[in-house]
C-alpha cells in the first residue's frame, strides 16, 4: 500500500513523555510481540497452540487485553492500538516491569502469562485487508472515541464501510463486542448495527445491555466515566 492510499487517522498517536522502562519496553519488547508486515494473521502468530483468535480494536492502556490474555491462555489475542502510552502500558502489564524497576537483561513476559497477545501498533483498518475470512471468534471496540460533533461523524468508527470488514473476518456466530459511555454514541451505534443484517443484537431486556457482561474486564477509563456521572452500556451482536 502508497502511502497516500493510507486513510487519514484522526486519533493521538502520542501524549505525554514515555518514562525510560517503558520506554524500553517500546524498544526491546514490542518488536517480539509486535505484528510484521509479512506475518500471515492467523493462528500461526503465535508460538504456542490457539483454539480461537479475537481482535480488540484500539485497547487503550490494555488492561482489558491483558485480563482477558490472562483468563484464556488457550486464545491468541490481538490488540491494536496506535496511542504510544498505551502500548507501553499493556507491555508493563505483559511483563510485569514498572518505571521503579531495574532493567533484566533479557524481558519476558510474566511467569503467570503464556505468549498469546501480537500487537498492530497502527491504524487498524491497515490489518483488516491482512485477515483471512472468518478468522476471528471475537472483537471488541471499548469505549472509542465518540466524535460527537456533528461534523465529525466521519470519524466515527462504527460505519459501514469498518462493519463490512468486521462481518467479513467475524465468523458465523461470532461476537462484537461494543462498549460506550457517550449517549450520542450509544444512539449512533444501535442505529448502524441494527442497519445492518450481517449482525443481530442479543439483548432481550433493558438490563442485558445496560449491566457489564458476566465476563467483563473493568478498565481505569470505565471507572473514570462512571465517577464523572457517565454510565457505561455493553452492546453485544451476533454475526449471522
Amino acid at each position: 500500500m502508497l502511502l497516500s492510499d493510507k486513510p487519514k487517522f484522526y486519533g493521538r498517536r502520542q501524549g505525554r513523555k514515555i518514562r525510560k522502562a517503558k520506554s524500553s519496553l517500546l524498544d526491546c519488547f514490542l518488536p517480539k510481540v509486535a505484528i510484521k508486515p509479512e506475518t500471515p494473521i492467523d493462528k500461526s502468530l503465535f508460538n504456542i497452540p490457539t483454539n480461537e483468535l479475537w481482535l480488540e480494536i484500539g485497547f487503550g492502556n490494555g488492561e482489558h487485553l491483558a485480563a482477558q490474555a490472562l483468563k484464556h491462555p488457550d486464545i491468541g489475542f490481538i490488540g491494536a492500538e496506535v496511542f504510544k502510552n498505551g502500548i507501553a502500558n499493556l507491555l508493563t502489564l505483559l511483563t510485569g516491569i514498572k518505571q521503579n524497576t531495574d532493567m533484566p537483561e533479557h524481558i519476558t513476559l510474566l511467569p503467570e502469562r503464556v505468549d498469546n497477545v501480537r500487537i498492530w501498533d497502527d491504524d487498524v483498518r491497515l490489518l483488516f485487508t491482512r485477515i483471512p475470512d472468518g478468522a476471528l471468534s471475537r472483537v471488541f471496540l471499548l469505549f472509542p472515541d465518540p466524535w460527537p460533533k456533528k461534523r465529525h461523524a466521519s470519524r466515527r468508527f462504527v460505519n459501514p464501510e469498518n462493519l463490512k470488514e468486521i462481518a467479513r473476518i467475524l465468523q458465523k456466530g461470532g461476537l462484537f463486542r461494543i462498549a460506550t459511555d457517550h449517549p450520542v454514541y450509544k444512539s449512533w451505534t444501535l442505529r448502524r448495527m441494527t442497519e445492518d443484517h450481517n449482525f443481530r443484537w442479543t439483548a432481550k431486556t433493558g438490563n442485558d445491555w445496560r449491566r457489564q457482561p458476566a465476563d467483563w474486564v473493568e478498565t481505569k477509563y470505565q471507572r473514570k466515566a462512571v465517577a464523572e456521572g457517565r454510565r457505561p452500556i455493553f452492546l453485544d451482536f451476533e454475526r449471522l
